[in-house]
């Protein structure tokens, strides 16, 4: 008894489940619905959990936020409230700074490159492993919001000096590059963004072409503009380290592996996400803007001095922040390279 009072509530139902049905069974932690792409992607892991271990792991997926908020995510699956979960590393820019690297306004506008990179650097520095250990966590695969654009409602944002005074819901690097320019920053989850709109607690709210649509935010905007600018990348999932340190090494080795093949998926399905959540927003009236060129430069040019920014936060930390910064760069070009001879994945397997 007492080796069951010192499992996590999880764990416990875990065990339980495994010993009931011969299967361990790993509850994860969503704060976002069950529909659109990323809910696709993480069913697909689940799915492929499933069917790689052939029914000894199951993932029950428990939506919306029901076992804690995106805000909780971390502290919440340190303390075994969810054998896994998934973790939005601007929420954290201390504690997941490492992970936050992801997010930086690097020159990478490609989702599947920014995966494949954010995936290699967080496998294989151990910097990152023993920084996350220290939290009781362990790296378990990754996504993309893809490219961060932003919706409006009343005035649209056509010229950066149109951001100025505007009540704008941002986060990371790119709403800090907002705030200089004038915008008045609200903190508040992309989960609460359709009833700040709504309501006129915010004016725009950056985001990302299929969470717009998956967060039917089209109903509570009149423009959306394409900003072409770089992507939030610290977005993944991550577990539990007592409960991935309790899996024998075959277990371990199917959610690591199903953990790196989902940035492919996750590559394919974003991509027609985005295309199919651009189309709907214009059927339904949203006015779609694309930024000119000569005013995404003055947004890249903003953001510049926040890298410098993470890697104070990261070094304090104590991670090698120079050293992850040249290793990120040297993959981003390495899968970039790939992608040029190669072609996308799910491109090749389609031909």
């Amino acid at each position: 008894m007492s080796f069951i009072k010192n499992l996590s509530f999880a764990a416990v139902l875990g065990v339980a489940a495994s010993v009931a049905g011969a299967e361990t069974v790993l509850i994860h932690g969503e704060a976002g619905p069950n529909r659109g792409a990323r809910a696709n992607a993480l069913q697909w892991f689940a799915d492929q959990v499933a069917e790689r271990s052939a029914g000894d792991l199951r993932m029950d997926i428990q939506w919306g936020g029901a076992l804690f908020k995106a805000n909780a995510a971390v502290q919440s699956i340190a303390d075994g409230v969810a054998d896994t979960g998934s973790v939005i590393a601007v929420y954290y820019p201390q504690e997941m700074a490492a992970y936050g690297i992801a997010d930086l306004p690097v020159n990478n506008p490609d989702a599947w490159v920014g995966m494949r990179a954010t995936d290699e650097l967080m496998r294989t520095n151990p910097a990152i492993a023993e920084n996350l250990a220290d939290k009781n966590l362990v790296y378990i695969g990754t996504w993309t919001t893809s490219q961060v654009n932003i919706g409006c409602k009343g005035d649209a944002i056509r010229l950066v000096a149109d951001i100025a005074g505007k009540k704008v819901r941002g986060v990371g690097a790119y709403g800090k590059v907002f705030g200089e320019e004038g915008a008045n920053m609200v903190n508040m989850s992309i989960y609460d963004a359709y009833q700040g709109l709504d309501t006129g607690l915010i004016d725009c709210s950056q985001g990302y072409s299929y969470a717009v649509a998956a967060l039917k935010q089209a109903e509570v905007i009149d423009s959306y503009t394409m900003l072409n600018w770089g992507q939030v990348g610290g977005l993944g999932i991550f577990m539990n380290k007592d409960m991935f340190d309790s899996l024998t090494a075959e277990q371990q080795d199917v959610l690591t592996t199903t953990g790196a093949d989902m940035a492919d998926e996750f590559g394919r399905m974003i991509t027609t996400a985005n295309e199919n959540a651009i189309a709907s927003m214009k059927e339904q009236g949203v006015e779609i803007i694309e930024l000119p060129a000569e005013e995404r430069a003055k947004l890249v040019a903003g953001g510049q001095k926040f890298l410098g920014e993470w890697a104070e936060t990261a070094k304090a930390a104590g991670l090698p922040a120079d050293k992850m910064l040249e290793d990120y760069a040297a993959m981003i070009a390495k899968y970039t390279q790939e992608r040029d001879t190669n072609g996308y994945p799910w491109a090749k397997a389609s031909n």
